[in-house]
């Protein structure tokens, strides 16, 4: 695994872990959530989601399965984040950290999609 794959793990897996931390502060998250239309439960999920993409991100450091599979969860998460954003006509600056993040993500399953097929 290359330095820049594990450049944007390591990144990735910090700010994952810190998106998932605070989808837990119901005050401010609430009030987001609200907002974007989505039932207070889904915070706590969407919150749950990205800490495990951020776990299998660190992970994948010393495992590509896992790195693929944080690749595409990330991809995932960050597709659903550009689309509310788009639904609740966010400014374009809002859009553009979410687009990076997901390039990143699928930077990361691009370099390892062939530890999800198992080859």
């Amino acid at each position: 695994m290359g330095f820049l794959s594990i450049a944007i793990q390591l990144v990735l897996g910090i700010v994952f872990l810190i998106f998932g931390f605070v989808k837990f502060d119901a005050k401010k998250r609430a009030k987001d959530f609200e907002r974007y239309g989505y039932p207070q439960w889904f915070r706590i999920v969407s919150g749950v989601i990205e800490m495990i993409a951020a776990i299998l991100a660190i992970y994948g450091i010393v495992n590509q399965t896992a790195a693929a599979w944080s690749g595409l969860v990330i991809s995932v998460i960050m597709v659903g984040a550009i689309f509310t954003q788009i639904k609740i006509r966010d400014p374009l600056q809002k859009i553009l950290m979410p687009v990076v993040i997901l390039i990143l993500g699928m930077i990361i399953l691009a370099l390892n999609w062939q530890f999800i097929l198992g080859q």
